[in-house]
């Protein structure tokens, strides 16, 4: 067991290094919307890449992906590298993205999909749906580091205290400076996750005897882990049922798609994807190795989420890098939890009270308010563990999977219509709830996403064949035309 002083003194370092960028980034803020909520569209490749990185690869992979390779085996490789293939729309997605947010000034994806099709209401719904199932994710942000620092100092750091440090790193970093304090710490806590991950898997495939002996120990103890669909976890419609929805998560979570507004150009911006790629695939196959490894070192644990604290209570990782690794996944969390809330603090501002141009320094004082209450939200609730926040969490992914084919449809299909919009968000979030929550269809059943996209597709393209578009409407694949050919975007 690492020693709880140890532990403290770390975070306590952590902090401070971490507040020390903060303050550093609030010099460059100038005091307007943009500045704060996107870092003035002047964030380059390598940090908007970590800090999209940090954001996507949160506590989730070494708290809940490790838990699922020790649970059920290599499907969770297959269905991680599912998530991972879908960082390739940001190839398509990304320039424009971009593009639309300096053309006409967008700040939220909700406020580009609301111009896009000529409706504030689209705007407006987005945010709400949003609110409804990124808020209760947030919780899991939040039940991450509590898991993780009682897990590691065996209850001496209550949840209650963990839950707190979490809450306040992520109110004080997030306030500081909007989004260039956010990235800018992300970027240095991308760093020390990935190479202190590293070492600790070094260190435990070496105290197994080497990847050799590690292998040949997996293969012999735990063979059907190592086998398709595996012991019993993975089964063909489990993998479908989560792989679907989060194979479109970089368009359909807005505190990811937002951040294709920050680079300073596409140059940068394509340099972010290299950054964001790179990353994604070396964390996906330390995540599953750590998960292996526990399999060997911890096999008799109760709860799969504990491998990550068992492994580094095992004392086979030197304390130094375990306490890295500590700091890693705490920051990982932390930088998805400030994320989303920033990302939400923007579209109420914007998109729900309607403060426009010119009135940035409302937008931002309202953006504050709503950040401090969502992370608030997230710890009374993971401490609380309300099983309808639960739930609503678990049904993140296809919750906000119905913005996606009006988020296609507003590049590649001029026949949108804000109609179609409307009823696409309205029945396709109405579907996901009533099943998930009513029905009881579980998450794990394909049915349910697989019926949430078919309904949001169907009224989408339904709808809209038979309205007009707005005569507001934005013509975003003609009007952009001319700037994707000039940068050599397809």
């Amino acid at each position: 067991m690492i020693s709880t002083t140890l532990i403290w003194i770390t975070l306590a370092i952590f902090a401070v290094i971490g507040g020390v960028i903060a303050f550093a980034a609030a010099r460059s803020n100038k005091g307007t919307a943009a500045d704060y909520y996107l870092g003035g569209r002047h964030i380059g490749g390598m940090v908007s890449g970590l800090s999209y990185a940090a954001t996507t690869y949160s506590a989730f992979m070494l708290v809940v992906l490790t838990g699922l390779t020790y649970r059920g085996g290599i499907g969770a490789l297959g269905f991680e590298l599912i998530y991972f293939s879908g960082l390739t729309l940001l190839v398509v997605f990304g320039p424009r993205f971009w593009l639309a947010a300096r053309k006409w000034g967008f700040i939220t994806p909700a406020e580009m999909l609301g111009a896009r099709y000529g409706s504030r209401n689209i705007a407006r719904l987005t945010a709400v749906l949003s609110l409804v199932f990124l808020m209760p994710y947030c919780t899991t942000q939040m039940a991450g580091i509590g898991l993780l620092l009682s897990g590691v100092t065996g209850g001496e750091i209550s949840l209650g205290m963990a839950i707190a440090i979490g809450a306040a790193l992520a109110i004080f970093w997030t306030l500081v400076a909007g989004l260039r304090s956010v990235a800018w710490t992300d970027a240095i806590q991308a760093a020390v996750m990935l190479v202190s991950a590293l070492l600790a898997v070094g260190f435990v495939v070496a105290a197994i005897g080497g990847v050799g002996a590690f292998a040949a120990e997996v293969k012999q103890t735990h063979g059907a882990w190592l086998d398709v669909p595996g012991p019993g976890l993975w089964s063909l419609p489990t993998f479908l049922a989560l792989a679907i929805p989060w194979f479109f998560f970089p368009l359909s979570n807005p505190q990811v798609s937002q951040r294709l507004f920050v680079t300073t150009d596409l140059a940068a911006m394509r340099r972010m994807i290299f950054w964001v790629l790179g990353f994604g695939l070396i964390f996906t196959l330390i995540a599953v190795i750590w998960g292996y490894a526990a399999l060997v070192l911890a096999p008799e644990l109760d709860n799969p989420a504990g491998a990550t604290p068992a492994l580094l209570g095992s004392g086979v990782v030197p304390v130094g890098v375990s306490l890295l690794l500590i700091v890693g996944i705490l920051s990982a969390a932390v930088s998805t939890l400030d994320s989303i809330a920033l990302t939400l603090g923007s579209m109420v501002a914007r998109d729900l009270m309607r403060q426009g141009e010119g009135r940035d320094a409302r937008q931002i004082f309202i953006g504050r308010v709503v950040v401090v209450l969502v992370v608030l939200f997230a710890a009374w609730f993971a401490l609380q563990n309300a099983p309808i926040v639960d739930q609503l969490a678990a049904l993140s992914a296809a919750g906000l999977i119905v913005t996606v084919p009006a988020t296609i449809g507003a590049f590649f299909w001029r026949g949108g219509t804000a109609w179609g919009v409307l009823a696409s968000l309205v029945g396709g979030a109405g579907t996901a709830i009533y099943m998930a929550m009513i029905a009881g269809v579980s998450v794990f059943d394909p049915t349910l996403a697989a019926t949430v996209i078919g309904v949001t597709v169907a009224l989408f393209i339904g709808i809209s064949l038979l309205t007009r578009p707005s005569a507001t409407a934005l013509d975003f694949k003609g009007e952009l035309r001319e700037e994707l050919d000039e940068n050599g975007v397809w």
